[in-house]
């Protein structure tokens, strides 16, 4: 598979029309390269397309609330118009910042639209750190949710070019409100600029597990593949009847996943309040008769295990998508016993738009003798290539544990303004994901944990992720989490930090003496803690950073 390079060359405009080659037949009857066009389709004509073929069918539901197809698309037009009309133009950054909202759904195709590019945060952020992506990108225009008062005032301080603020609710002095903002332009079409395949569209910022957060570009061309991609192999069959349920922030996954359901005209539902209320998730399910939707093992936990999981007609489900953190088998059992055959696993990052295996629904099964590769994260995606490769960058044998690394058309175009870390995350044409896994012969990918989970006890390496599937097999334990720490005789050690089950009892003796035969001697943990909750990103994760942090501060105080 050919795949693209990413150097240090500007990334501001992802303009590489002077790249771009289309075969020519030569007279001797060889390939030669000759220059041609690049034009894609502009990602936000996939709902004009949608409100064209489907103008009165349900497309995004809030609250009491429901807009059509032709209503959706003819305010993302006024609100192209508007932001036009004060400046914002192609390759121009749009920061937004809100709740899950309609005005935040909108946003997002009205920068498509435009060909600027869009940078959603997530709104748990604090201020300070939502500022640093104002300021990292750039950005020119600003679109927040009023209750965020301080963080837009935290941006406009760190963002020089900053001139145009859109307050979504009440507005202050110098600023638009959203819905004055866009009526003078209700019922004019827009026209969407004409985009080639590398002109980025979306600037995907990391969660910043390590170090600052950094800006992923994904290009209309880029996503155009992921759409496909992402129908072909999450919900095949996606279509106008379907509703998908959104119970997570639109600024990163959930969003990707909701620009799926926009290409096939399926009615995005959004919950309430940003708050999960898993009693009223499942009552929209059974009202909006909900196919598909994207979860985090975290939330899919919730759900599942909530008494209304049982109190609502959920029939209607074909896809729940989990990804972005590990889901332990015993987890997987419950649910699918739950559910039904309806659970799709992916394994992705930001940098691929999710875009690299897929264990689909028919491969979940709660019989561990089925099938060959429980314990996997699925093979690769239509269109990716997957490879296990070691630390020279050649590829490993099969079972053989190396980092997972990913080619094809879903990897993003590189970050932004960041040569260093571009250098560090490719290389001969490889996004590096820094997992750790290993493939079995069947192609099937198995995640042994992030290279920075793995910690050296006495000399061997350990992957917390073995350990921790076996310990939350544990009855009493609700979560766990293995992180390793400084040790004066094995160098580091593991620790173990657990939730137990609500009305469930276990002490540290109990805990390890379930573990002892189950696991390597050299792969126990020396220690158990016991802690009310584990600590989660804004995305459902579980950051082992914080969980370290915490343990060092303790050992502190301690001492």
């Amino acid at each position: 598979m050919r795949t693209r390079r990413v150097d240090a060359k500007s990334l501001l405009r992802f303009d590489l029309a002077t790249m771009n080659h289309g075969p020519c037949l030569s007279a001797d009857g060889r390939f030669v390269a000759a220059p041609m066009s690049r034009r894609v389709l502009n990602f936000g004509d996939m709902m004009t397309q949608t409100a064209r073929r489907l103008p009165d069918r349900p497309a995004l539901v809030w609250r009491e609330k429901v807009w059509s197809w032709r209503e959706l698309n003819a305010r993302v037009d006024a609100l192209a118009h508007a932001l036009a009309a004060a400046g914002v133009g192609k390759g121009d950054r749009i920061l937004l910042m809100s709740r899950n909202n309609n005005a935040m759904f909108e946003a997002l195709y009205a920068a498509f639209k435009l060909g600027a590019i869009v940078v959603p945060a997530n709104f748990r952020l604090a201020a300070d750190e939502f500022a640093y992506l104002g300021a990292a990108s750039r950005a020119r225009a600003l679109v927040y949710d009023s209750v965020f008062a301080d963080h837009a005032d935290a941006a406009r301080r760190e963002t020089s070019g900053l001139a145009t603020l859109v307050a979504i609710g009440t507005a202050r002095a110098g600023e638009h409100e959203f819905e004055a903002f866009i009526a003078p332009h209700l019922g004019k079409p827009f026209s969407a600029a004409s985009v080639e395949y590398d002109d980025a569209m979306w600037f995907f910022f990391t969660s910043g597990t390590t170090g600052r957060p950094k800006a992923a570009v994904l290009t209309h061309g880029q996503m155009g593949f992921v759409v496909a991609n992402m129908l072909a192999d999450l919900t095949p069959g996606a279509n106008e009847n379907d509703g998908s349920l959104v119970v997570a922030p639109l600024s990163h996954g959930a969003g990707i996943h909701q620009l799926t359901q926009v290409a096939r005209g399926a009615t995005t539902v959004l919950l309430p309040s940003e708050k999960l209320d898993v009693a009223e998730a499942w009552r929209l399910v059974e009202r909006w008769r909900v196919a598909n939707m994207f979860t985090v093992p975290t939330i899919l936990n919730m759900l599942v295990d909530h008494a209304s999981v049982d109190e609502y007609d959920r029939s209607s489900l074909r896809h729940v998508i989990y990804a972005g953190a590990p889901m332990y088998r015993e987890d997987q059992k419950r649910i699918v016993a739950k559910l039904g055959k309806c659970i799709v696993q992916y394994f992705g990052l930001g940098e691929v738009t999710g875009s690299i295996t897929v264990l689909p629904p028919a491969l979940h099964d709660v019989d561990d003798s089925v099938q060959g590769h429980i314990g996997s994260c699925g093979y690769p995606r239509t269109g990716m290539d997957v490879r296990i490769l070691d630390d020279a960058g050649i590829e490993c044998a099969i079972g053989a544990t190396g980092e997972i690394c990913v080619a094809g058309p879903g990897v993003f175009a590189g970050y932004f303004d960041n040569a260093e870390a571009n250098a560090k995350a490719f290389r001969d044409g490889w996004f590096r994901t820094g997992d750790l896994g290993h493939m079995d012969a069947e192609g099937f990918v198995h995640i042994t944990g992030r290279a920075s989970d793995m910690y050296i006890s006495g000399g061997s390496n350990v992957y917390p992720r073995e350990t921790e599937e076996k310990l939350i097999e544990h009855p009493a334990v609700a979560e766990a989490a293995i992180v390793g720490m400084p040790d004066r005789k094995w160098g580091e050690t593991g620790v173990a930090v657990v939730v137990l089950r609500e009305g469930a009892h276990a002490s540290e003796a109990d805990i390890l003496g379930f573990l002892a035969g189950r696991v390597a001697r050299y792969k126990l943990p020396s220690r158990v803690v016991f802690w009310d909750e584990l600590p989660k990103s804004g995305y459902g994760k579980v950051p082992k950073r914080l969980i370290k942090e915490r343990l060092m501060n303790e050992a502190a105080k301690d001492a």
